[in-house]
C-alpha cells in the first residue's frame, strides 16, 4: 500500500485506494464497449477480426498503463469512435487505401504527435483554431457515427430515387437495434454504469434466442495477433492524398484528446486555479506513444476517452484508476468467444448514442454570428453527406477563411487557419476529393 501511494500519490490527491479502484471499475465498464465495436469496424477493411480485437485489448491497455504511470490521472485510452470509422470507411473503403498503409499513417500522425508534444507546440495550434470549428469537428464526427451506426442497423439503407431511404422497419436487425439503443438511453438516463455495454450484452442474447446470430461460448483461447502485428507498410504512404489523411489523424486526436483530458481533469478537480491541467505535455506524450504503439499492434490511433469522466465522478483522481481500466482491458483477453458471437446491430446503437453525446458541442457555437455559425455548419453537414471526415474539416477551415473575409474580419483568422485552408485547397484543385 506504502508503495502505491508513493507512486500514486493517493492520500495527497484526497482519495483512496478503494475508491480508485471502484472508479477504475466504473471507467472500464463505460468504455468496454470499444471491444465489441472496434473489431467490428475494422474488420471490415479485410483486417483479422481476431487480431485487431487482441490489438484493441492490448493498445488499450497499454494507453492506460501509460498514462497512469506517466502522467498519474485518472484518463483511460482506447482507439478511437470516429477515428476508427475514418480509418476504414473514408480511408480504406473509399479511398482504396490498404489497411497496412492506414496504419502506417496512423503511426505517422502518432509520431509527429510525439514531436509536438514534447516541443509544446500543441498549445499554438489549438490556440489558433476557433472555437466553433473544434465543436464542430466533434459535432460533425458525431452524425457520420450515426449514419455508419444506422446503416450497420439497416435503418438507413441505399435509395437510388432519393440517394437514401428508410429499411424495412420490421425486420429482426432494425428492431433489436432500436431495443438497443432505447436500453442506452434509459440506462444512461438513470445514471446506471455501463448503459452501452449491457444493451450490446442485452441485443445479443436476444438474437441467439431467436436464432438470429451463434453463440460461439464466453472464454476461450487468445486469438493470434499476428495477422496484423507489425504489418505497417510506408511505401507510397507520403502522396498529397495520404498526408492529408495522416493531417486528419493527428488534428481530430488532437482536439479530441485535449479536450476529453481537460474535461475529465475538470470533472475531477485536478484544474489549477487558472483552469489548466498541470503535466499536460505528459498526458500527451503518454496518448500519442499509445498512437504509435496501437499502429504497431494492428489498430487506429488510440486516445483518450470521455467516459473516464464515469470514473472521475466516482471518485478517481490519480493514475491507478486508469490502472485499474488497463489490467481489465488485459483480462477481457479471454473474452474472445463472447466478443465473436455479437452481432453487427447489436453494436450499432452504441454508435448512435455516441453520435448523441458528441453533438453537445453544438451547444457551444455562435448561431448568431453567421460568420461563425456558417463555417461550423458546413464543417458538420459535410461529414456524413460525403462520408468523409476529412472532407468536413476541409470545407469547415476553407469556408471559415472565405466567410471572415467576405465579412470585413479577415483580421480574426488566425495564421494556422489561413496555412491550413490553403493547403486543403490546392489539394482539392490538383488531387481532388
Amino acid at each position: 500500500m506504502n508503495f502505491l501511494e508513493k507512486i500514486f500519490k493517493i492520500s495527497a490527491n484526497q482519495s483512496s485506494i478503494k475508491v480508485e479502484l471502484l472508479a477504475g471499475l466504473t471507467t472500464f465498464l463505460a468504455m468496454s464497449y470499444i471491444i465489441f465495436v472496434n473489431p467490428s469496424i475494422l474488420s471490415e477493411t479485410g483486417m483479422d477480426w481476431g487480431a485487431v480485437f487482441v490489438a484493441t485489448c492490448i493498445a488499450s491497455a497499454f494507453g492506460c498503463i501509460l498514462m497512469g504511470l506517466v502522467a498519474n490521472y485518472p484518463i483511460a485510452l482506447a482507439p478511437g469512435m470516429g477515428l476508427n470509422a475514418y480509418f476504414t470507411y473514408t480511408v480504406c473503403l473509399g479511398m482504396g487505401v490498404p489497411w497496412q498503409v492506414a496504419l502506417a499513417a496512423v503511426c505517422v500522425s502518432g509520431i509527429v504527435f510525439v514531436i509536438f508534444s514534447v516541443a509544446g507546440v500543441r498549445k499554438a495550434i489549438i490556440d489558433g483554431i476557433p472555437q466553433s470549428l473544434k465543436f464542430a469537428i466533434g459535432a460533425g464526427i458525431g452524425l457520420f457515427l450515426t449514419l455508419i451506426g444506422m446503416k450497420s442497423a439497416g435503418i438507413v439503407v441505399d435509395n437510388p430515387a432519393t440517394l437514401v431511404g428508410l429499411g424495412d422497419i420490421k425486420s429482426h436487425t432494425v428492431l433489436l437495434s432500436l431495443l438497443g439503443f432505447f436500453i442506452i438511453v434509459a440506462l444512461d438516463y438513470w445514471r446506471v454504469r455501463g448503459a452501452i455495454i449491457i444493451s450490446i450484452l442485452v441485443v445479443t442474447v436476444i438474437s441467439i434466442i431467436f436464432g438470429f446470430s451463434e453463440f460461439k461460448g464466453v472464454v476461450g483461447e487468445i486469438p493470434s495477433i499476428a495477422p496484423t502485428l507489425m504489418q505497417i507498410d510506408f511505401k507510397d504512404l507520403f502522396t498529397p492524398a495520404l498526408l492529408s489523411v495522416i493531417f486528419v489523424f493527428f488534428l481530430v486526436d488532437l482536439f479530441d484528446s485535449t479536450g476529453t483530458m481537460i474535461g475529465v481533469a475538470h470533472r475531477a478537480g485536478l484544474l489549477d486555479k487558472n483552469g489548466n491541467l498541470p503535466h499536460l505535455n505528459r498526458a500527451l506524450l503518454a496518448d500519442s506513444t499509445a498512437i504509435v504503439a496501437g499502429s504497431a499492434l494492428g489498430t487506429s490511433s488510440v486516445t483518450a476517452y470521455v467516459e473516464s469522466a464515469a470514473g472521475a465522478a466516482a471518485g478517481g483522481k490519480t493514475g491507478l484508476t486508469t490502472i485499474v481500466v488497463g489490467v481489465l482491458f488485459l483480462f477481457a483477453l479471454w473474452f474472445s468467444p463472447l466478443v465473436g458471437s455479437v452481432p453487427a446491430f447489436a453494436t450499432a446503437p452504441a454508435l448512435i448514442f455516441v453520435g448523441i453525446l458528441m453533438m453537445k458541442g453544438c451547444l457551444e457555437i455562435d448561431w448568431n454570428d453567421l460568420s461563425e455559425a456558417a463555417p461550423a455548419f458546413f464543417t458538420i453537414a459535410f461529414m456524413p453527406f460525403t462520408y468523409s471526415i476529412a472532407n468536413g474539416i476541409a470545407m469547415g477551415f476553407i469556408s471559415y477563411a472565405l466567410v471572415k473575409a467576405m465579412c470585413g474580419k479577415a483580421r480574426e483568422v488566425s495564421p494556422i487557419v489561413w496555412v491550413v485552408s490553403a493547403l486543403w485547397v490546392a489539394k482539392f484543385w490538383y488531387f481532388g476529393g
